[in-house]
């Protein structure tokens, strides 16, 4: 990391630190759940962004843990650790088992194998009666972290919030950054050459639906804690819709691109609430508009345009210097 990605990241780690002393400025709440669909975007973009599988089944491990997770806390009465990490085993357990059936495909009939099993999902929850259908979970309690830390108070949580966002990150940051997500661009780039160098792309393909899985699930399992509510509406298609939407928006082929998406998206359906079903005309708009003027998502985009500022500025210093040795 550079001097400069590095005083921009502790740039946005202290602004982050502030946003719960300046509610008047961002809504605590709305902020933890930026960070929850964050994490959840960026838990994506491991699958479509660094291995090239499109998935339209992503609610299901999202809205899984939220089920899980608020099950432990309402019905059960457990602290809110076992909760999220029954939440993160759940999701990534469904996230095995979609990867298994789903990776015997490719293309077009993986994604709609994902989206089968993500629907079946769906209509268990909606029929199973501790989930309680169309009405969802309520009032599930947030209960005390580790014995000590109270998750009732506003201000605790945004900090658990943004600590196990921020170490969901770095967990994304260190798979795509390693060995093993290098082998997963080589099986995105080129199949047949990965398999013909030795590797075991079904077990990696597999591998990257459980990880991707798990964060999701993490998101899923703050995101229930934060709103005290699980519904269906975590576990629909259109939830998949949204994620891929941000992933797109943000940038597929960069690690935190999709962050940028998913504060877009949700900037929007938060401010523009009032709207009403404007509101989804406009995200689709911006959609489109991405898709025909920034096909690398907004931070691709930057990213490039940097590149070539860079490449134009080093080649100007090299003239230069001929010149003047000349």
């Amino acid at each position: 990391m550079g001097m400069r990605s590095l005083l921009l990241a502790l740039g946005a780690l202290a602004l982050l630190a502030l946003v719960p002393f300046f509610p008047q400025v961002v809504y605590p709440v709305f902020a933890m759940r930026v960070m929850c669909l964050a994490l959840f975007a960026c838990a994506f973009n491991i699958l479509l962004g660094h291995t090239g599988i499109l998935s339209f089944g992503h609610a299901a491990f999202f809205g899984s843990a939220a089920y899980f997770c608020g099950y432990m806390l309402k019905e059960l009465g457990l602290s809110p650790e076992i909760g999220i990490v029954t939440g993160v085993a759940a999701a990534s357990l469904l996230g095995a088992i979609f990867g298994a059936l789903a990776t015997r495909r490719s293309g077009i009939y993986l994604a709609m194998i994902t989206l089968a099993l993500s629907q079946l999902v769906y209509f268990l929850f909606l029929r199973l009666p501790w989930t309680h259908a169309e009405d969802g979970m309520q009032q599930i309690p947030r209960g005390v972290l580790l014995g000590i830390l109270d998750l009732d108070d506003d201000v605790t949580l945004y900090f658990v919030v943004l600590v196990l966002t921020l170490a969901g990150l770095a967990l994304v940051h260190r798979i795509v950054n390693s060995p093993f997500g290098e082998v997963l661009r080589a099986i995105r780039e080129h199949e047949p050459r990965a398999i013909s160098l030795g590797y075991p792309v079904a077990r990696y393909k597999i591998l990257a639906f459980t990880l991707s899985a798990g964060l999701s699930g993490l998101a899923g399992s703050l995101k229930v804690i934060v709103y005290q509510v699980a519904s269906l509406r975590d576990v629909h298609w259109s939830m998949s819709g949204d994620v891929i939407l941000m992933t797109l928006l943000g940038g597929m082929n960069s690690v935190f691109g999709p962050v940028i998406g998913a504060a877009l998206i949700s900037s929007l359906y938060h401010y523009f609430d009032a709207l009403g079903g404007w509101v989804t005309i406009m995200v689709g708009a911006i959609f489109i508009a991405c898709v025909l003027t920034f096909r690398r998502g907004i931070v691709g985009e930057l990213e490039a345009a940097l590149a070539t500022r860079r490449s134009t500025t080093s080649a100007n210093d090299e003239k230069d210097g001929t010149n003047a040795t000349n």
